[in-house]
């Protein structure tokens, strides 16, 4: 067994999607050290470990076996792996740790990795790691949670490297080599004027490159985007994203800066909007999590569930108008469940590419008809391919057709109809401001199961009896 722990492997090259993942071998060595006691094998097995990989470490253990492992690992807990733990977890880590392990773990994390560790927290621990941190620190995290939940001010780090405008190159250089603190990672030199407007960014590979003697102001990078402390962060991603942004400063409602969003920050957002829309349209809840209790779990898909019945039992009501002529041929109940998965698969494929678009932004007022077209066009183009192939099919199964006649119109209308819900009801939606990754579902199965029943029953008793 010993032969087997002794280290965990790496590859620095050739990484495979299985590389990125602790293997059974790894975790069994660290349960192996946790089981003996032994700190000194899992200091070892842990050190070359990323903080992320520690955070996935702990979110697959059990809570036993977790509390254990955070208790021997003692004060080389790493405050990044507060940072990168599934927020359902890390209250619980937080309860586990000893007062001077959290406070010394707290020291190390930049403004902005406190303020997203603390908000989420019950005050107690809030308090907890407030005290930990030296006056100065504690009044920025402070003022930070002062702002909206979802504010460029919650995002944004308090620690910033800055220039007066009227500096050299030479000067900038001097002043980062004397500086007794400066962020741990950073990539611009914002430039101020003597009332703390920011007026531009200089990269560190730009004041690396030019000589001394050249002017800050004329190395400064071509974008520069400022945000305010209370705008959304969404907006702030997204602007990330779309014009390639690296960091950019924060000011408050005097245009004076605050503060800095870097990419990382930004990027979380996106990710955590991304994830959010993924829940909202399975319809789970926007924060479910494998760390859920069961309770929590079921009460989070409890309510969509019940939705979703409702919209059962409407279509269902569409069925019952058309018992009798169910009754009189049964080929009818044999072939409506293909008519209504068929439409659902459309219309759900629809609202996604939807949803997605208004997301990113591509779906605007400016496009929304052409696009509304072309899905519909989509949509009755796949309605008349597959109807044609339900059509061969139902006429050499049932032998009757009349019946491929109706199911080949039956499934085109609810092709169409699906494309339509699909696109019109989540724009609809988000021009009332309701979120339409999270109501979109329902309307869009009921619109799809609705029509699909009603027109394939409708045609078969018009045509048929």
């Amino acid at each position: 067994m010993s032969d087997q722990i002794d280290h965990i492997e790496t590859h620095p090259e050739g990484l495979s999607e299985s590389d990125y993942t602790l293997s059974r071998r790894d975790i069994a060595a660290i349960l192996y050290a946790v089981d003996a006691q032994d700190q000194a094998k899992l200091l070892e097995l842990m050190e070359p470990l990323h903080a992320a990989d520690i955070a996935d470490l702990l979110e697959q253990l059990n809570p036993y076996d977790r509390r254990r492992m955070v208790t021997l690992y003692g004060r080389e807990f790493d405050g990044d792996i507060l940072s990168e733990l599934d927020e359902g977890l890390r209250e619980d880590i937080i309860g586990v740790l000893h007062p001077d392990v959290l406070a010394e773990a707290v020291r190390e994390l930049e403004s902005d990795d406190v303020v997203d560790l603390v908000e989420d927290l019950d005050e107690p621990q809030q308090e907890a790691i407030l005290d930990a941190l030296e006056d100065a620190d504690r009044v920025a995290v402070e003022q930070a949670l002062s702002y909206p939940e979802t504010s460029a001010g919650r995002l944004m780090q308090r620690e910033v490297v800055v220039a007066p405008d009227h500096w050299t190159v030479g000067e900038a250089i001097d002043y980062l080599r004397s500086a007794e603190e400066l962020p741990e990672q950073f990539y611009h030199v914002v430039l101020v004027d003597p009332r703390m407007h920011p007026k531009g960014n200089v990269t560190l590979g730009k004041l690396m490159s030019s000589r001394r003697s050249v002017k800050l102001t004329d190395i400064v990078e071509d974008v520069f985007q400022v945000f305010r402390v209370l705008q959304d962060e969404a907006d702030v991603a997204y602007a990330f994203n779309q014009y390639h942004l690296i960091s950019a400063p924060v000011v408050d409602e005097d245009d004076r800066l605050v503060g800095v969003i870097t990419i990382d920050d930004a990027m979380t957002v996106l990710d955590e909007e991304h994830e959010e829309d993924i829940l909202r349209l399975a319809g789970v809840g926007e924060e479910a999590s494998l760390t859920d209790t069961i309770y929590e779990a079921a009460k989070g898909r409890a309510l969509w569930l019940f939705v979703n019945l409702l919209t059962a039992i409407l279509a269902s009501l569409v069925i019952d108008l058309f018992a009798e002529t169910i009754n009189q041929m049964v080929a009818l109940a044999v072939l409506m469940p293909i008519v209504a998965s068929m439409g659902g698969n459309a219309g759900t494929q629809t609202m996604t590419v939807t949803v997605r678009a208004l997301a990113t932004r591509d779906l605007t007022a400016q496009n929304a008809a052409r696009v509304v077209l072309r899905e519909v066009s989509v949509g009755a183009l796949n309605g008349v391919i597959f109807g044609g192939l339900m059509a061969l099919v139902v006429a050499v199964w049932f032998g009757v057709p009349m019946l491929a006649a109706v199911i080949a119109l039956a499934m085109l209308g609810t092709q169409v109809a699906a494309a339509l819900g699909g696109i019109v009801i989540p724009m609809a939606l988000d021009r009332a401001g309701i979120d339409p990754a999270l109501a979109s579902g329902p309307f869009v199965t009921t619109v799809t199961d609705v029509v699909g029943f009603f027109a394939f029953l409708g045609l078969a008793a018009s045509v048929l009896m």
